[in-house]
């Protein structure tokens, strides 16, 4: 969570899903590194001040911010009072995701294939939208998409996420050529299996099961 070579000193830095997590470990990451960070939560707003009070206790800088990332009209509301109570987004970190279940194809209904489309292609389209004609005229932002190696590996039964994030690549690699003349640029970080909580329930052997496949045994 420290990063003492590297400053963002005036950026402010919006993470989605900051709660727990992943996107937890970047908020506080941004955060050490001196910008202002956005958290956004949805339902859980116990965890997400505890998590936030817990940021604020290091000394570092932010607002804690309730936003359906995947609704249009929550979005621009969102970004409107992060610039008022921090300033312009710099950076955004897409990093909120839905419950991801294992299940068979003939057990999907299409809306749970829709909703892994909303958070993985909607969300960090709808968020570039808000954010982008700050970045455009400052000649400066970061958009940084939390992917997963799955879309490459192949994973079953798990299509519906396997395919949303398959888009989401495509998506970020299109979105990267494009603002790059702006100096804005479109990354993608594509974890392994982390053992953060939402996996603590996770059978043993899957763990395992996957674990074995990486030459270092070792999550990530």
């Amino acid at each position: 969570m420290h990063a003492p070579h590297f400053r963002l000193d005036g950026k402010v830095a919006l993470v989605t899903g900051s709660s727990r997590g992943l996107g937890k470990a970047m908020a506080f990451a941004l955060g050490s590194a001196g910008a202002r960070v956005a958290f956004n939560y949805l339902n859980d707003e116990a965890l997400a001040k505890r998590t936030f009070n817990e940021y604020r206790a290091l000394g570092y800088e932010g607002g804690l911010f309730r936003a359906s990332v995947i609704d249009e009209a929550e979005v621009q509301r969102l970004n409107s009072e992060i610039v008022a109570e921090l300033g312009a987004v710099d950076i955004v970190v897409v990093s909120a995701t839905p419950m991801q279940p294992l299940k068979r194809i003939e057990d999907y209904d299409w809306d749970f294939y829709q909703s892994m489309l909303d958070y993985f292609v909607r969300s960090p389209y709808l968020l570039t939208r808000a954010v982008l004609p700050h970045m455009k005229e400052q000649r400066w932002g970061r958009i940084i998409n939390l992917t997963s190696e799955v879309f490459k590996r192949g994973v079953a039964p798990f299509s519906a996420y396997s395919a949303a994030k398959g888009a989401q690549n495509g998506w970020s690699r299109s979105m990267a050529l494009e603002l790059a003349p702006f100096n804005i640029t479109v990354n993608m970080i594509a974890p392994g299996w982390i053992p953060v909580e939402r996996h603590a329930n996770d059978p043993q052997h899957e763990k395992d099961a996957y674990r074995s496949l990486i030459p270092m045994n070792r999550w990530g």
